[in-house]
């Protein structure tokens, strides 16, 4: 009878299979023992060294409303909301330059009123957010501060599955936690985080918290910003990924350039290729990107590209899907100009495309400037009077007037200084004792009107202006 060893693989969490393997199968196997080395081990030491100091914890706090007991909405973006408290998160960041720009992720800042950020050393600074993208999940903060550590920048597309890769930040709460591993895949899509993917897989350790820190290859060398896990229960299962560093610093550059992310368009739909496409299309590779429709004047059209062809190539790269091409395709810069290699009816044919910017981003971009003089000046400012309860809440020291909750990005107030926790005592020289006084001088002011608001800020009066356009 033969004898057999009993494993148990669990995929997961969720799904456990058996399988029972000979052992005549392992004993004819030779075992060969991995040996690290002292060389390894000093080089992971050095460079946990090297980067520990450019990762940084970032406390961040939102004001949180139950939208339950809200209002309906009312005009100009005005709100009455009787409760709201902080909540409170934390994350990390990686300093990319020495004069105090942090890059982490959009989801560790946004819609945050106030971030703070504790550098290795243990020095804080109050941190104010820049911009931020949701689409790749990457924000940038910047803090006061001069002659820091910053981070040295690895080409992240020279990763390769098995290369040595260090994650660090401030998982749980704990700074300056380093954990080692290796590069799992690369190029995943589909993962559900963002809008725009190309993840890093990693089995380096990685748990809440270290959204937004360093990935970085045995060098020192900063491949990637942690971003998420996959875990049945919360915690590390050995699953983890990272943006990629590449477009993460392209994202980074741009939000610093025009605060926003300037992205290629193809101008064409495409799907993935199945293997039953792949024998339709007559493709020797059950990969590509097969487009489907192709957009006037758009990129795609002035390349040549017709519906049924299919993109194998972009530059000389093997395009495996329709995700990654458009990804090469939004990471490439506006008018640049690019090789494609496409086969169509079976035939292996090449063209030039120049890179266009979406449509639909220059049309946000211009709805933006022609509609910022037409705004109410409390546009996007989120009032409510002052309850006992919200006053213990946010730490209020003044029981009259309203209070300021939450303000849009970018709006008119949050230009002219206006902060949430600030309570308004008066609007034009009138004296504010609810939120039905100041929405009865509110409501009539228009988009070119001044509204003067005279405001207590922990203890100190002052006046804001915020002059509509």
């Amino acid at each position: 009878m033969k004898r057999s060893i009993h494993i148990t693989i669990i995929v997961l969490g969720w799904l456990a299979v058996s399988l029972s393997v000979p052992v005549s199968v392992l004993a004819g196997t030779q075992l060969i023992p991995v040996t690290t080395g002292n060389d390894l081990q000093s080089q992971v030491k050095t460079t946990a060294s090297k980067v520990i100091p450019v990762v940084v914890s970032i406390a961040s706090t939102v004001m949180v409303r139950d939208q339950a007991f809200s209002d309906d909405a009312l005009p100009f973006g005005l709100f009455k909301e009787p409760l709201a408290h902080r909540q409170y998160g934390q994350g990390s960041g990686v300093i990319a330059s020495p004069d105090g720009y942090i890059i982490t992720n959009h989801h560790v800042v946004a819609d945050a009123v106030d971030v703070e950020v504790i550098l290795a050393d243990r020095r804080q600074f109050k941190g104010k957010v820049v911009a931020t993208d949701p689409k790749t999940d990457v924000a940038v903060v910047k803090i006061q501060a001069v002659n820091l550590p910053a981070a040295v920048w690895g080409d992240s597309s020279q990763l390769a599955v098995g290369d040595f890769v260090l994650a660090i930040g401030n998982p749980l709460g704990l700074s300056r936690t380093v954990t080692f591993g290796i590069v799992s895949a690369v190029g995943r899509a589909d993962v559900g985080v963002a809008d725009f993917e190309d993840f890093i897989q990693t089995d380096a350790p990685i748990n809440p918290g270290n959204s937004g820190g360093a990935l970085v290859n045995i060098n020192g060398e900063v491949v990637g910003i942690n971003t998420a896990i996959a875990s049945p229960t919360g915690g590390s299962v050995g699953v983890g990924f990272a943006i990629p560093s590449n477009m993460a610093r392209a994202a980074m550059q741009s939000l610093l350039k025009t605060g926003r992310v300037v992205r290629g368009f193809l101008g064409a739909s495409t799907q993935d290729v199945s293997p039953s496409l792949g024998k339709i299309f007559r493709l020797p590779d059950v990969k590509g990107a097969i487009v489907t429709d192709v957009q006037v004047k758009g990129s795609a059209e002035r390349a040549g590209l017709k519906r049924g062809d299919v993109v194998v190539r972009f530059d000389g790269r093997d395009v495996m899907d329709s995700g990654q091409l458009r990804n090469l395709v939004a990471q490439a810069p506006i008018a640049s100009k690019h090789r494609l290699e496409l086969i169509r009816d079976g035939k292996v044919y090449q063209t030039e495309l120049t890179i266009q910017e979406s449509p639909r981003e220059r049309a946000k971009k211009s709805q933006a400037a022609s509609t910022a003089s037409t705004v109410h000046p409390l546009s996007g400012v989120v009032f409510d009077d002052i309850t006992l309860q919200l006053a213990r809440q946010m730490d209020l020291s003044v029981n009259n007037g309203v209070v300021v909750t939450d303000i849009e990005e970018g709006s008119l107030a949050e230009a002219s200084g206006l902060q949430p926790g600030d309570v308004v005592l008066e609007l034009n020289r009138q004296h504010i004792s609810s939120f039905t006084v100041f929405q009865r001088l509110a409501d009539p002011l228009k988009p070119t009107d001044l509204a003067l608001l005279l405001v207590n800020r922990q203890g100190n009066v002052l006046y804001i202006p915020i002059q509509g356009e």
